[in-house]
């Protein structure tokens, strides 16, 4: 297997606060992956588009719990036996500045809404394109997710 050189923490926040996007990864025991993080203040149509080309995967919100419960951000199932219990909530896409809610530019918007201040629950359609996650309270020293670290990069940041 090929060795990669990681950044330091100093490096990554410094990436974070200029608005560029990161890759986190976790441990070859856990999901053995990395995410694409960046700072959602910072967020626009076009890195939306790359982590949606290069990651192929869902693209995902982290919030607090204090947050999903101000947006009204219920579990996506009441039970939830997903191997390492992320917590998605019901999908979103911001009712303002968006249209059927796929292009990057609607995701972007809907990112931007999420984290606005004075975004009501009623701002959003349900089910949406945007998967928010309930970080765990206690960041990664309570679990070691990728949500928990994105939770706890932008807060370091």
């Amino acid at each position: 297997m090929d060795s990669f050189k990681f950044d330091t923490i100093e490096s990554a926040l410094e990436d974070i606060r200029q608005g560029h996007i990161i890759i986190v990864v976790d441990d070859e025991d856990r999901e053995n992956e990395g995410d694409f993080v960046m700072a959602a203040e910072k967020i626009t149509p076009e890195a939306v588009n790359l982590m949606a080309t290069h990651g192929r995967g869902l693209i995902c919100t982290p919030v607090t719990r204090q947050r999903a419960f101000e947006l009204k951000l219920d579990s996506m199932v009441l039970e939830n036996t997903e191997s390492h219990e992320t917590a998605f909530t019901v999908s979103v896409d911001a009712r303002k500045g968006t249209s059927t809610g796929i292009s990057a530019g609607d995701r972007s918007n809907t990112i931007t809404a999420l984290i606005d201040e004075n975004t009501k629950p009623d701002d959003f359609r349900r089910p949406g394109h945007i998967f928010p996650l309930i970080g765990a309270e206690g960041g990664v020293l309570r679990r070691a997710g990728h949500t928990e670290a994105s939770i706890d990069i932008a807060r370091l940041a």
